[in-house]
């Protein structure tokens, strides 16, 4: 199993290097599509409106129906056709009173704005998530359903919790088909499946002057005032002359699952790592290095970030 991965982490940057030499704009469009598809990804689901059903015939207490949006559940490709849909556990939670029930069911963002503009397309929606309700939890509702004047019923935190711990399922690599992948299909199975054991490796041309981005940076909104910095050893390697030729950066981040959570920033004599919410690390570089070349390796399953950032040649 490791060794498909480390095969298929080969064949990934031979066709990345194969564009970054002939084609560099389309590999920065690449680096950005796939920047903007790590950040739908990482979006939480958020509160839309939330429904108050009963199921029909029933005593006992009544079914809360979160709707959220949720850029990780696709928009349809046309007005046509089937509207994704994303729905969680049905959860009985104790009130005050009787027991009442909640269920999460998630939409494309879009989806639920075209809604909101038209008021029939909103209807249409609610019937549709009732009839999902139905079929997930193998009962029938009543038709009569209210709008609460509340957007969510729960935590927050519960709801997510709830959506994200549906796991998409990771598509399957045939062994015999490996070699005709392309790259934008090798992208998705890399993305897909957990190939813990095997790094990933970063490498990405410098797009300005002053400092080179490694590690594509996934921007969020909250963002803790003090983070933690990580716990690192660095060290100055040198040939026989004791002459310096690289330095080497070992970060340790148990926190974080995927490469895409991190952002590295270099320059000449300093060094930044950044994972929003978790860590952030500032160093001077001993040594003036040169920031174009660096490589970066995150190994997923050490949870550990390895840097080599080659010392600069001296002016003639």
């Amino acid at each position: 199993m490791a060794g498909a991965a480390l095969e298929r982490v080969a064949q990934l940057w031979s066709l990345l290097d194969d564009m970054a030499e002939n084609d560099p704009q389309a590999y920065r469009q690449l680096l950005r599509q796939q920047r903007a598809e790590a950040e739908r990804l990482r979006a939480p689901p958020e509160p839309h409106l939330c429904l108050r059903a009963r199921p029909a015939g029933a005593v006992g207490g009544p079914l809360f129906v979160n709707v959220c949006g949720w850029k990780r559940v696709p928009a349809p490709a046309a007005p046509t056709d089937p509207t994704p849909v994303s729905a969680g556990p049905l959860e009985e939670v104790p009130g005050e009173g009787d027991l009442y029930s909640i269920i999460d069911v998630a939409y494309n963002p879009d989806v639920l704005q075209r809604g909101e503009e038209n008021p029939q397309k909103m209807e249409h929606l609610i019937h549709l998530t009732l009839k999902v309700v139905e079929k997930r939890c193998d009962l029938i509702l009543s038709p009569l359903y209210t709008i609460e004047s509340f957007k969510l019923k729960g935590s927050l935190e519960a709801m997510q919790q709830r959506l994200k711990g549906r796991q998409m399922p990771a598509p399957q690599l045939s062994q015999n088909i490996k070699k005709e992948l392309t790259l934008d299909q090798l992208l998705h199975t890399m993305e897909a499946e957990d190939c813990s054991n095997g790094p990933v490796l970063l490498k990405e041309e410098s797009v300005t002057q002053s400092k080179g981005r490694l590690i594509e940076e996934i921007t969020s909104n909250e963002m803790s005032e003090k983070l933690n910095p990580p716990v690192y050893e660095m060290i100055t390697v040198k040939d026989a002359n004791k002459k310096p030729l690289r330095i080497e950066l070992k970060v340790e981040l148990p926190k974080v699952s995927s490469v895409s959570e991190c952002d590295l920033r270099i320059s000449k004599d300093d060094i930044t790592i950044e994972v929003p919410e978790k860590y952030k690390l500032q160093l001077d570089l001993p040594e003036l290095v040169d920031a174009e070349t660096t490589t970066a390796a995150f190994h997923k399953g050490k949870r550990v970030l390895f840097i080599t950032v080659p010392v600069a040649k001296p002016d003639p």
